[in-house]
């Protein structure tokens, strides 16, 4: 018997990618379970599940067999407290590496999200600001490629430069091109104190906190329509520095400091269920103003990074009014240098809108696709230009 005899059942009710279900589910233990299991199943169509937080995210893809589900390839391998640095296996929820004993994996992602699925979407929070995505603090990784064979890119330390970093080609492939196993992850110390400054204030006003070389570690927008644009702060660091540091912020956009984030932190701005359009938008710190005022006066609210150009939007619209406004949006995108890609987007309009939408270099990340995975097995049609 294959190992795809062994580990595969058949897929039950829940087992659906963006709408697309599965015939098959397995859940290999270890690597080298599952690059068995990848060998055995070459003629099938492949999507791989870690903690489902953006399984339904997307493009649906144009087949699907079998769901790799990486729930018990969990677990921290190693902390070396020392080093900065932990090894975890791809499965283990991010909820784990937000309670390491005095250090922390700065990513705001969800908790039940897996460390594999948030290198694999390159997520990351408020704190992207001070911290970076996944991909910045991601410093080694394994992968099973394909075909079957096991790869592994960086090392246990954090200046790593030998050889090619696949660890950032892998980093928001969102699964075309293989599965990841096992992550190293550069690490931080766990502050000391921490301090929220909100204000109710226009994103112009973020350039005020970026240039007053506050340190901050977080900058956050929510604008809604009908509303009053709110920005909020966060500072870490020693208690009399962070003191001082949110006091100054506070008197700079006439805020309030406070030991708790508002409620709206680090959750999307759309409805968990129901025809709701959400979109990440991008573009230049300058760009911010008029990507959060065009999304706002389509009738969506906006939340993000003011400090990075990354922001979120969304709300249940008009099937109907889906496709102009994600035209405008992403015009407005183009324009600041960013993107504009549809996260969700009602279902009966979701397979006539370009989730994605134009992405330079499309040809090079073919090419890409075609040499690691050349049947196209790996989440087909889920990522950019339908790869």
């Amino acid at each position: 018997m294959s190992a795809l005899d062994d580990l595969a059942v058949k897929a039950g009710d829940d087992d659906v990618v963006a709408g697309v279900p599965a015939r098959l589910v397995a859940a290999p233990a270890t690597t080298e379970e599952a690059a068995a299991l990848i060998a055995a199943s070459r003629d099938l169509a492949v999507v791989i599940r870690g903690g489902g937080t953006k399984i339904h995210q997307g493009p649906p893809p144009r087949e699907l067999d079998l769901i790799i589900d990486t729930r018990r390839l969990a677990g921290v391998v190693e902390h070396a407290a020392g080093d900065l640095i932990t090894v975890v296996r791809a499965g283990t929820p991010m909820a784990e590496l937000h309670g390491l004993p005095g250090q922390q994996l700065a990513l705001d992602a969800p908790a039940t999200a897996t460390a594999g699925g948030t290198v694999a979407a390159n997520a990351s929070g408020p704190r992207r600001l001070r911290y970076g995505t996944a991909r910045d603090l991601l410093i080694g990784i394994t992968v099973v490629r394909p075909d079957g064979r096991i790869t592994k890119s960086g090392g246990k330390v954090v200046k790593n430069v030998a050889g090619y970093d696949l660890g950032k080609l892998y980093t928001g492939s969102q699964g075309t091109l293989g599965l990841i196993t096992e992550c190293v992850f550069r690490l931080h110390p766990v502050p000391l104190f921490t301090l929220f400054v909100r204000a109710i204030a226009p994103p112009t006003h973020a350039a005020n906190v970026l240039t007053a070389q506050s340190a901050a570690s977080a900058l956050e927008i929510n604008a809604a329509p009908g509303a009053e644009p709110e920005l909020a702060v966060l500072v870490e660091g020693t208690e009399t520095g962070v003191r001082d540091r949110a006091t100054a912020l506070a008197r700079l956009l006439n805020g309030e400091v406070t030991d708790t984030p508002p409620p709206w932190w680090d959750t999307p701005p759309w409805p968990a269920t129901g025809d709701a359009l959400a979109l990440k938008l991008t573009g230049t710190l300058s760009g911010v103003p008029s990507l959060v005022s065009t999304a706002v006066e389509a009738g969506l609210t906006v939340r993000g990074s003011a400090g990075t150009g990354v922001l979120y939007a969304g709300a249940p619209v008009d099937p109907a009014a889906t496709a102009h406004v994600v035209e405008v949006l992403r015009a407005v995108a183009t324009v600041v240098g960013g993107h504009a890609v549809v996260l969700t987007a009602p279902p009966s309009v979701r397979g006539m809108i370009d989730m994605w939408g134009p992405v330079p270099g499309l040809d090079l990340m073919r090419r890409v696709k075609d040499r690691f995975d050349p049947d196209h097995r790996f989440a087909p049609g889920r990522f950019v230009g339908g790869i």
